[in-house]
């Protein structure tokens, strides 16, 4: 029997990614994509890569009995849909937003499992709701957890990553149309970027002792998808511990590669890697991380808890392949 799926706030980026993924995911049945403002029209009117895959048209509720309700409002509204509207208690929830990443719900009898997979994939087997990491979140995490879960982060954390246009959703702005953005490159929200605190917080979970502090510069580039994060730190260990430490802990979660040759882009746009590159100069060590952010970013992770929570296998509807060219 196939899983049930709903989707609010169907409209967007995100949205329209799980939706090409769930087409073809085996044990997945999309009955419902609901949006106030395309209520009504069919998907591929907004979702024009769809086209010949798919003949559902949008609605404005979503049944109360779906098995699994994914939830990609803009930040800030996902409280007020869920006290708005009420689901079965056997609906699974996983929130795209940031409402409740690492927060309590005060609408649901249920907490929300923070659902970064390598961090805590028994937790998110048995969880009701799920709030998904962040993009950039997941890059950063994905670098840095498994120093942090061994105890070896003794110092100040210094980060850069530069994120592709859809990392700013589909409603245009002044910085995200393309006459703007082409052959272009800024900086934005220096040192106070609102991924900061999930990110400390995993940090602090994982590490109880850690008191440095985290130095963030986020990005933004003039290419449409991705993340490529930089992050150095020093540490006294030898590089050759150092990536056997990496190589134990991510032995087991199959979106994680450890690469002995520099890392681009293009090897995760349309995947749900995230490959991590990683070398030390003189008591420094440097890491690179690379991934989708619309995937493993956002909608392919989502993906991946779905199959967690459901007792699949991870990787289930997320063999995809890179853009090489």
């Amino acid at each position: 029997m196939k899983i049930s799926v709903g989707i609010a706030g169907a409209a967007g980026y995100t949205a329209g990614e799980l939706i090409r993924l769930l087409i073809h995911h085996p044990m997945a049945e999309l009955v419902a994509l609901q949006s106030k403002s395309q209520a009504g029209k069919k998907i591929t009117d907004v979702h024009r890569d769809l086209i010949g895959e798919t003949d559902l048209i949008f609605t404005e509720k979503i049944s109360q009995k779906t098995d699994v309700l994914f939830l990609c409002f803009a930040h800030g509204e996902t409280d007020n849909y869920l006290s708005e509207n009420s689901f079965s208690k056997q609906t699974k929830i996983i929130d795209l937003s940031r409402d409740f990443r690492w927060k309590e719900s005060q609408r649901l009898e249920h907490e929300f499992v923070y659902g970064l997979p390598e961090l805590q994939r028994e937790k998110i087997s048995n969880a009701k709701a799920i709030a998904n990491p962040g993009c950039f979140a997941t890059a950063i995490q994905l670098a840095v957890l498994p120093l942090s879960y061994t105890q070896n982060l003794t110092d100040d954390l210094h980060i850069s990553a530069i994120t592709g246009s859809t990392g700013a959703g589909q409603a245009p702005s002044a910085t995200t149309h393309f006459s703007w953005r082409q052959s272009n490159f800024s900086v934005y929200k220096a040192f106070e970027h609102e991924h900061l605190f999930e990110i400390k917080k995993t940090i602090e979970y994982t590490q109880k002792n850690f008191n440095s502090d985290l130095h963030f510069i986020p990005s933004r580039g003039n290419f449409t998808r991705g993340i490529h994060a930089s992050i150095y730190t020093q540490c006294e260990m030898e590089l050759d511990s150092i990536k056997s430490i990496y190589a134990n802990f991510y032995k087991e979660h199959p979106f994680v590669v450890i690469s002995e040759s520099e890392i681009d882009l293009k090897q995760v746009v349309n995947t749900n890697k995230c490959i991590l590159n990683i070398s030390k100069h003189g008591k420094m060590i440097y890491i690179q991380s690379i991934i989708d952010n619309l995937l493993k970013g956002a909608s392919g992770q989502a993906i991946q808890n779905m199959n967690l929570m459901f007792g699949l296998n991870e990787t289930l509807g997320l063999q995809l392949k890179s853009i090489a060219f």
